[in-house]
Protein backbone atom coordinates (compact mmCIF):
# COMPACT_ATOMS: atom_id res chain seq x y z
CA UNK A 1 0.00 0.00 0.00
CA UNK A 2 1.15 3.95 -0.62
CA UNK A 3 2.25 5.48 2.26
CA UNK A 4 2.85 9.07 2.87
CA UNK A 5 5.05 10.21 6.30
CA UNK A 6 5.94 13.84 7.31
CA UNK A 7 9.43 14.99 7.89
CA UNK A 8 10.31 17.19 10.97
CA UNK A 9 10.44 20.04 8.54
CA UNK A 10 7.27 19.38 6.92
CA UNK A 11 8.34 17.45 3.79
CA UNK A 12 6.34 14.44 2.85
CA UNK A 13 8.02 11.19 1.91
CA UNK A 14 5.94 8.85 -0.53
CA UNK A 15 6.48 5.07 -0.27
CA UNK A 16 5.30 1.47 -0.25
CA UNK A 17 4.26 -0.18 3.33
CA UNK A 18 4.08 -3.71 2.26
CA UNK A 19 2.34 -5.71 4.67
CA UNK A 20 2.30 -10.06 4.89
CA UNK A 21 -0.72 -12.10 5.22
CA UNK A 22 -2.79 -12.98 8.21
CA UNK A 23 -3.51 -10.93 11.03
CA UNK A 24 -1.05 -8.39 12.98
CA UNK A 25 0.45 -6.53 14.25
CA UNK A 26 3.72 -7.41 12.63
CA UNK A 27 7.48 -6.52 12.94
CA UNK A 28 8.07 -4.12 10.32
CA UNK A 29 11.43 -3.12 8.87
CA UNK A 30 12.26 0.55 7.22
CA UNK A 31 15.04 -0.16 4.19
CA UNK A 32 17.63 2.57 3.53
CA UNK A 33 19.15 2.59 0.24
CA UNK A 34 22.43 4.00 -0.99
CA UNK A 35 23.40 7.31 -2.21
CA UNK A 36 21.98 9.71 -4.74
CA UNK A 37 18.62 10.79 -6.80
CA UNK A 38 17.13 7.08 -5.87
CA UNK A 39 13.21 5.53 -5.80
CA UNK A 40 11.98 3.90 -3.16
CA UNK A 41 13.36 0.64 -4.89
CA UNK A 42 16.90 1.59 -4.75
CA UNK A 43 16.71 2.67 -8.51
CA UNK A 44 18.11 5.90 -10.43
CA UNK A 45 17.40 6.48 -14.12
CA UNK A 46 18.95 3.28 -15.87
CA UNK A 47 20.90 2.09 -12.95
CA UNK A 48 18.31 -0.44 -11.33
CA UNK A 49 19.76 -2.64 -8.53
CA UNK A 50 16.03 -3.08 -7.34
CA UNK A 51 17.04 -4.08 -3.89
CA UNK A 52 13.64 -2.85 -2.53
CA UNK A 53 11.54 -5.23 -3.75
CA UNK A 54 13.13 -8.27 -3.59
CA UNK A 55 13.91 -7.84 0.30
CA UNK A 56 9.91 -6.91 0.87
CA UNK A 57 8.99 -9.98 -1.03
CA UNK A 58 11.48 -11.71 1.60
CA UNK A 59 10.77 -10.18 4.62
CA UNK A 60 7.29 -10.80 3.88
CA UNK A 61 7.24 -14.69 3.78
CA UNK A 62 8.98 -14.25 6.92
CA UNK A 63 6.06 -12.65 8.41
CA UNK A 64 7.23 -8.39 8.65
CA UNK A 65 5.99 -6.07 7.00
CA UNK A 66 8.19 -3.11 5.20
CA UNK A 67 8.51 0.20 4.37
CA UNK A 68 10.29 1.94 1.47
CA UNK A 69 10.37 5.71 0.29
CA UNK A 70 11.53 7.93 -2.63
CA UNK A 71 14.20 10.27 -1.47
CA UNK A 72 13.49 13.97 -1.87
CA UNK A 73 12.67 15.58 -4.90
CA UNK A 74 12.20 11.75 -6.51
CA UNK A 75 8.93 10.04 -7.42
CA UNK A 76 5.79 11.35 -5.39
CA UNK A 77 8.25 12.98 -2.49
CA UNK A 78 8.64 16.72 -2.30
CA UNK A 79 11.80 18.83 -2.14
CA UNK A 80 14.89 19.05 -4.06
CA UNK A 81 17.26 16.42 -3.80
CA UNK A 82 20.42 18.41 -4.98
CA UNK A 83 19.94 21.19 -1.97
CA UNK A 84 19.34 17.82 0.09
CA UNK A 85 21.89 17.41 3.16
CA UNK A 86 23.07 13.49 4.37
CA UNK A 87 21.99 15.20 8.04
CA UNK A 88 18.49 15.66 6.26
CA UNK A 89 18.29 12.18 5.08
CA UNK A 90 19.48 10.95 8.39
CA UNK A 91 16.55 12.88 9.92
CA UNK A 92 14.06 11.88 7.09
CA UNK A 93 15.32 7.96 8.39
CA UNK A 94 14.28 9.09 12.28
CA UNK A 95 10.59 10.25 10.81
CA UNK A 96 10.26 7.20 9.20
CA UNK A 97 11.27 4.56 12.03
CA UNK A 98 8.67 6.98 14.15
CA UNK A 99 5.91 6.69 12.03
CA UNK A 100 6.20 3.12 11.83
CA UNK A 101 6.71 2.44 15.72
CA UNK A 102 3.51 4.71 16.11
CA UNK A 103 1.12 2.51 13.79
CA UNK A 104 -0.97 -0.27 15.74
CA UNK A 105 -0.63 -2.74 13.03
CA UNK A 106 3.49 -3.01 13.88
CA UNK A 107 4.77 -4.51 16.94
CA UNK A 108 9.10 -4.00 16.76
CA UNK A 109 10.71 -1.64 14.00
CA UNK A 110 14.06 -3.08 12.76
CA UNK A 111 16.34 -1.38 9.69
CA UNK A 112 18.26 -2.41 6.96
CA UNK A 113 20.72 -0.27 5.22
CA UNK A 114 22.66 -0.06 2.29
CA UNK A 115 25.70 2.08 1.34
CA UNK A 116 24.86 5.59 2.54
CA UNK A 117 21.54 3.78 3.92
CA UNK A 118 23.88 1.34 6.63
CA UNK A 119 25.28 5.04 7.91
CA UNK A 120 22.20 5.68 8.89
CA UNK A 121 21.19 2.77 10.08
CA UNK A 122 24.24 3.25 12.38
CA UNK A 123 22.66 6.77 13.64
CA UNK A 124 19.32 4.44 13.68
CA UNK A 125 20.69 1.54 16.17
CA UNK A 126 20.54 3.55 19.23
CA UNK A 127 16.82 5.05 18.72
CA UNK A 128 14.77 4.07 20.94
CA UNK A 129 12.37 2.57 18.39
CA UNK A 130 14.62 0.25 16.73
CA UNK A 131 14.96 -3.43 17.82
CA UNK A 132 17.65 -4.50 15.21
CA UNK A 133 20.00 -3.37 11.99
CA UNK A 134 21.01 -4.63 9.18
CA UNK A 135 23.88 -3.46 7.93
CA UNK A 136 24.79 -3.94 4.40
CA UNK A 137 28.10 -2.75 2.90
CA UNK A 138 29.00 0.21 5.71
CA UNK A 139 32.07 1.62 7.09
CA UNK A 140 33.44 2.63 9.92
CA UNK A 141 35.36 5.50 10.13
CA UNK A 142 35.13 9.24 8.60
CA UNK A 143 33.42 9.90 4.77
CA UNK A 144 36.32 11.75 4.08
CA UNK A 145 38.65 8.48 4.85
CA UNK A 146 35.82 6.31 3.20
CA UNK A 147 35.84 8.20 0.47
CA UNK A 148 40.09 7.93 -0.30
CA UNK A 149 40.16 4.35 -0.08
CA UNK A 150 37.23 4.09 -2.28
CA UNK A 151 39.38 5.91 -4.72
CA UNK A 152 42.20 4.00 -4.92
CA UNK A 153 39.82 0.70 -5.18
CA UNK A 154 38.22 1.62 -7.72
CA UNK A 155 41.05 3.14 -9.33
CA UNK A 156 42.67 -0.50 -9.17
CA UNK A 157 40.15 -1.90 -11.05
CA UNK A 158 40.30 0.24 -14.12
CA UNK A 159 42.55 0.20 -17.05
CA UNK A 160 46.07 2.29 -16.55
CA UNK A 161 45.57 5.17 -18.44
CA UNK A 162 42.12 5.55 -16.70
CA UNK A 163 43.38 5.24 -13.09
CA UNK A 164 44.40 8.96 -12.74
CA UNK A 165 40.75 9.89 -13.88
CA UNK A 166 39.00 8.37 -11.26
CA UNK A 167 41.61 9.90 -8.77
CA UNK A 168 40.56 12.93 -9.78
CA UNK A 169 37.08 12.53 -9.29
CA UNK A 170 37.62 11.75 -5.87
CA UNK A 171 39.84 14.56 -5.24
CA UNK A 172 37.38 16.74 -6.77
CA UNK A 173 34.89 15.59 -4.10
CA UNK A 174 36.81 15.85 -1.05
CA UNK A 175 37.68 19.73 -2.19
CA UNK A 176 33.72 20.12 -2.01
CA UNK A 177 34.57 19.65 2.12
CA UNK A 178 35.36 23.53 2.47
CA UNK A 179 32.47 25.95 3.34
CA UNK A 180 30.58 26.96 0.37
CA UNK A 181 26.87 26.48 -1.21
CA UNK A 182 25.01 23.87 -1.42
CA UNK A 183 24.98 23.41 -4.75
CA UNK A 184 27.94 23.70 -7.07
CA UNK A 185 29.59 22.80 -10.69
CA UNK A 186 31.98 20.11 -10.73
CA UNK A 187 33.21 19.26 -14.48
CA UNK A 188 30.02 21.37 -15.58
CA UNK A 189 27.81 19.03 -13.69
CA UNK A 190 25.45 20.47 -10.72
CA UNK A 191 26.31 18.53 -7.95
CA UNK A 192 25.16 18.36 -4.35
CA UNK A 193 27.84 19.45 -2.14
CA UNK A 194 25.94 20.12 0.86
CA UNK A 195 25.54 16.19 0.68
CA UNK A 196 29.12 15.89 0.30
CA UNK A 197 30.35 18.31 2.96
CA UNK A 198 28.11 16.74 5.57
CA UNK A 199 28.96 13.01 4.61
CA UNK A 200 32.80 13.94 4.09
CA UNK A 201 33.08 15.29 7.87
CA UNK A 202 30.64 12.41 8.89
CA UNK A 203 32.50 9.86 11.48
CA UNK A 204 30.27 6.47 12.18
CA UNK A 205 32.79 5.07 14.53
CA UNK A 206 30.36 7.15 17.44
CA UNK A 207 27.07 6.12 16.42
CA UNK A 208 28.34 2.41 16.36
CA UNK A 209 29.68 2.52 19.85
CA UNK A 210 26.43 3.95 21.21
CA UNK A 211 24.58 0.54 19.78
CA UNK A 212 23.51 -2.11 21.80
CA UNK A 213 20.29 -3.91 19.74
CA UNK A 214 21.36 -6.82 17.84
CA UNK A 215 23.53 -6.25 14.61
CA UNK A 216 23.98 -8.05 11.39
CA UNK A 217 27.04 -6.56 8.89
CA UNK A 218 27.45 -7.95 5.59
CA UNK A 219 29.84 -6.29 3.26
CA UNK A 220 31.04 -8.43 0.03
CA UNK A 221 34.46 -9.58 -0.67
CA UNK A 222 34.70 -8.02 -4.32
CA UNK A 223 33.13 -4.63 -2.19
CA UNK A 224 35.75 -1.74 -3.87
CA UNK A 225 33.26 1.35 -2.77
CA UNK A 226 33.75 0.04 0.74
CA UNK A 227 36.65 -1.60 2.93
CA UNK A 228 35.42 -5.08 3.85
CA UNK A 229 37.81 -4.65 6.79
CA UNK A 230 35.87 -2.27 8.69
CA UNK A 231 33.67 -5.44 9.47
CA UNK A 232 36.35 -6.00 12.06
CA UNK A 233 35.58 -2.11 13.41
CA UNK A 234 32.15 -2.86 13.60
CA UNK A 235 32.43 -5.64 15.69
CA UNK A 236 34.41 -4.16 18.32
CA UNK A 237 32.68 -0.69 18.44
CA UNK A 238 28.84 -2.27 18.98
CA UNK A 239 28.02 -2.77 22.42
CA UNK A 240 24.91 -5.08 21.06
CA UNK A 241 24.94 -8.68 20.26
CA UNK A 242 27.08 -8.33 16.70
CA UNK A 243 26.75 -10.96 13.70
CA UNK A 244 29.22 -9.67 10.80
CA UNK A 245 29.88 -11.55 7.30
CA UNK A 246 32.80 -10.94 4.57
CA UNK A 247 30.80 -12.77 1.76
CA UNK A 248 32.90 -14.26 -1.13
CA UNK A 249 32.66 -12.57 -4.32
CA UNK A 250 29.75 -10.30 -3.66
CA UNK A 251 30.11 -6.97 -4.63
CA UNK A 252 28.94 -3.53 -3.29
CA UNK A 253 26.10 -3.96 -5.41
CA UNK A 254 25.16 -7.30 -3.69
CA UNK A 255 25.66 -9.58 -6.64
CA UNK A 256 28.03 -12.37 -6.85
CA UNK A 257 30.81 -12.01 -9.38
CA UNK A 258 33.41 -14.56 -9.62
CA UNK A 259 36.09 -12.05 -12.25
CA UNK A 260 37.76 -9.24 -11.14
CA UNK A 261 36.32 -6.68 -9.15
CA UNK A 262 35.46 -3.73 -11.30
CA UNK A 263 32.74 -0.55 -11.57
CA UNK A 264 33.38 -2.13 -15.44
CA UNK A 265 31.25 -5.11 -14.87
CA UNK A 266 28.40 -2.99 -12.70
CA UNK A 267 26.20 -3.21 -15.94
CA UNK A 268 26.59 -6.50 -16.01
CA UNK A 269 25.76 -7.46 -12.53
CA UNK A 270 22.69 -5.43 -12.40
CA UNK A 271 21.10 -8.04 -15.39
CA UNK A 272 21.04 -10.61 -12.49
CA UNK A 273 18.70 -9.92 -9.33
CA UNK A 274 19.99 -9.62 -5.93
CA UNK A 275 21.95 -12.72 -4.74
CA UNK A 276 19.17 -14.88 -2.82
CA UNK A 277 21.65 -16.20 -0.17
CA UNK A 278 22.29 -12.40 1.04
CA UNK A 279 18.38 -11.99 1.07
CA UNK A 280 17.48 -15.17 2.80
CA UNK A 281 20.16 -14.77 5.31
CA UNK A 282 18.87 -10.68 5.72
CA UNK A 283 15.75 -11.94 6.20
CA UNK A 284 15.74 -14.81 8.56
CA UNK A 285 17.93 -13.19 10.94
CA UNK A 286 15.81 -10.06 11.34
CA UNK A 287 12.79 -12.82 11.71
CA UNK A 288 14.42 -14.32 14.95
CA UNK A 289 15.74 -10.80 15.94
CA UNK A 290 12.50 -9.10 15.85
CA UNK A 291 10.38 -11.55 17.12
CA UNK A 292 13.06 -12.72 20.40
CA UNK A 293 11.99 -11.31 23.46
Amino acid sequence: MDLTIIARDGATLAGTLSVPDGPGPHPAVLLLHGSGRLDRDGNAGRLKPNLGPALAESLARQGIASFRYDRRGVGASSGDWLTTGFVDNREDAVAAVEALAARPDISRVGVIGHSEGALHAMALGSHPDVAAVVLLAGFARTGEDAMRWQAEAVARGLPAPLRPLARLAIRRMIRLKAPGPDVVRVAGKRVNARWTREMLGHDTRSDLARVRVPVLAVTGEKDIQVDPDDLHRIHALVQGETEVQRVPELTHLLRRDPGRASMLFYPRQLRRPVDAELISTTTSWLARALTSE
